[in-house]
């Protein structure tokens, strides 16, 4: 196809003198890169929810036309590839796979054999960069599975690689940055991850996973001072200078990030860890989050003590991203981030850490530790004792941990017991029976998210760059 395309003359081809310009240089800046994100966004709209592409659709193109669009793709991945030699197994088995979605009548397409020869976690180098495309859903973003190109670079100071080498083993664990994206990320998606992509059958295990610490850090800055003018809440000075400091506030997210990611599959686990081939109830989903953040809170708690300079920022981008961002953040239909937010706030109030009195939000800053790992401590408890419970006794005692927090909803049939639902169902079809919003907001949190509503609709394909210009 390559060949058809430099013959027909198409309008925006690369010259083939550029190819390999600038041999280790930024993808950005390369004459290809814009044209790959051209083409990719040209064949975005025409791929149906599974990535196919309906040629007797209203609208549709030619046949013919895709392939040439493909083409260009295909071209700009084969002259940026030079400036990435790591990925050069990875480009080789990309490029194969699109000639064969092509080949194939761009059908559902495959990515396979790309998404097995892409290792980054096989080459955690701080700040070398990535080249991605793949056919695929973003995560809080587009839910449909349209081809997405990103340039990304890696998060992997000696700081965090010593961390890791030595007390956290997360060998899968990839900290990035982007450098670009096309519009599957131009959304709140803060994530690549394998099991997005399409593809024939799933690996037997996926050998990496990565998140965008500069979205995640741009948009918790964002939230957090919206949230700190609104709340009146006085902060220490130290945590005012890390909430204003983006690459601080990125350090901050990449540990938090990687010792999150390895406790869903250590501790007392009555269950699979990830949770995803089992049918539960979303307040499951969402102890389980809260559980992997507040071990990250509780590692940040004795690396502070052990003079680790970043274990103080991370307690505080743990506690206000999951009290401010989390409960106010997408819809109320079985919001297990939401829910995990709203508990932890809940707890640390009736355990007089926090204050809301007089319009403002009073902390002690002292206790805060001390109770947070509380909290974590009684979901641990929980997860231990549910070893050896049946499955639905376990999920009636997991409610009962949050109601003790949480109001119910009014309506809600498992707030009335055991006695409420018919028992002779399996437990799975009792997951039925949860409402979409089985804990309300509080009035405390239906008015914040008014005032946040805005500042976090701000925030869709945030960067670290538009995060610097909005605080210039």
């Amino acid at each position: 196809m390559t060949e058809i395309l430099v013959q027909s003359g198409v309008e925006g081809n690369v010259p083939p003198e550029t190819v390999g310009a600038s041999p280790g240089g930024r993808v950005v800046d390369h004459p290809a890169w814009p044209l790959l994100k051209a083409a990719v966004e040209e064949i975005r709209p025409w791929q149906q929810k599974d990535g196919s592409i309906d040629f007797a659709a209203d609208g549709a193109p030619s046949k013919a036309v895709v392939e040439l669009t493909l083409d260009r793709a295909i071209s700009a991945v084969e002259q940026l590839s030079p400036l990435l030699p790591h990925d050069a197994a990875y480009h080789a088995a990309l490029v194969a796979d699109l000639r064969r979605w092509a080949e194939d009548g761009f059908g559902i397409p495959d990515f396979l054999d790309s998404l097995l020869a892409f290792q980054p976690a096989a080459h955690r180098e701080d700040g070398l960069q990535h080249l991605v495309v793949f056919a695929m859903y973003t995560q809080n973003g587009n839910p449909d599975r349209n081809l997405e190109a990103v340039v990304l670079r890696m998060v992997w100071p000696e700081w965090l690689a010593e961390l890791e080498a030595t007390r956290y083993d997360n060998p899968l664990f990839c900290g990035i940055t982007f450098e670009d994206f096309t519009s599957g990320y131009d959304t709140h998606s803060a994530v690549l991850f394998p099991e997005t992509i399409a593809v024939r059958e799933a690996p037997e295990r996926f050998s990496w996973g990565g998140i965008f610490c500069d979205r995640e850090a741009a948009r918790f800055r964002a939230v957090t001072e919206a949230s700190v003018a609104t709340l009146g809440l006085e902060l220490p000075d130290d945590i005012r200078e890390m909430v204003s400091d983006q690459e601080r506030c990125q350090q901050a997210f990449v540990l938090w990030d990687m010792v999150h990611d390895r406790t869903h599959s250590h501790g007392d686990l009555p269950f699979d860890p990830f949770m995803i081939k089992q049918r539960q109830p979303f307040w499951m989903y969402g102890l389980e989050e809260l559980r992997c953040d507040l071990t990250a809170f509780k590692e940040a708690v004795k690396l502070e003590a052990e003079g680790n300079a970043h274990g103080r920022d991370v307690q505080y981008a743990v506690l206000f991203d999951r009290m401010f961002r989390f409960p106010v953040s997408g819809d109320r239909n079985r919001n297990y981030d939401g829910l995990g937010g709203q508990l932890l706030f809940a707890y640390l109030h009736k355990h007089d850490v926090l204050r809301w009195t007089d319009n403002k939000l009073h902390i002690d800053w002292q206790r805060a530790p001390q109770v947070t790992n509380q909290l974590c401590a009684d979901i641990e408890q929980l997860y231990r004792d549910g070893i050896d419970r049946p499955k639905l006794v376990h999920w009636f005692a997991a409610y009962d941990l949050v109601a003790e927090y949480l109001a119910p909803h009014p309506g809600s049939r498992w707030a009335k017991g055991p006695d409420a639902l018919d028992l002779t169902q399996p437990p799975r079809k009792l997951v039925d029976d949860v409402l979409p919003d089985e804990f309300p907001l509080s009035m405390f949190y239906e008015a914040l998210s008014k005032k946040l509503k805005n500042v976090i609709a701000s925030t869709k394909g945030i960067t670290a760059a538009g995060a610097e210009r909005a605080a210039a």
